[in-house]
């Protein structure tokens, strides 16, 4: 895969796996490094609001500076009055997490639905069996 191009059978497969992975229903959205989605599912029984939440997760990794929210919510912990900057659509819940090709960004997951550790964990470990990096 090239550092720019993240295809619709990687993204599929990161969906899959979160699905079969997540021990509860969770919504979960494969972005490309323009924060547009490339692939989504809402599972049956996760919340109509976890799939919004789950798009603003990857949108927020994969356009921010920040290549996870949880890093973006650290950031502006120490400083809340770089908010009135950020973009509307950011997000700084667990979850989100970008996607590394050759350590370039190239999109990002947003994982929806339980408690923020264990989106993140499902993002996380859905990059990883996808045979790409995500942030350290």
């Amino acid at each position: 895969m090239s550092s720019t191009d993240l295809t619709h059978g990687v993204a599929l497969a990161i969906v899959r796996h979160v699905s079969e992975s997540a021990p509860g229903p969770v919504s979960v959205v494969v972005a490309d490094d323009h924060g547009e989605v490339v692939a989504s599912l809402r599972m049956d029984g996760a919340a109509l609001d976890t799939e919004l939440n789950a798009r603003r997760k990857a949108y927020t990794a994969a356009r921010s500076d920040a290549t996870t929210t949880r890093a973006l919510a650290v950031k502006v912990a120490g400083a809340p009055t770089e908010l009135a900057s950020f973009d509307p659509f950011f997000s700084f819940f667990l979850g989100g997490v970008a996607i590394l090709v050759g350590g370039d960004r190239v999109g990002a997951v947003g994982v929806s639905g339980l408690p923020g550790e264990v989106d993140e964990r499902l993002a996380l470990d859905a990059i990883a069996a996808a045979g790409l990096e995500s942030p350290s």
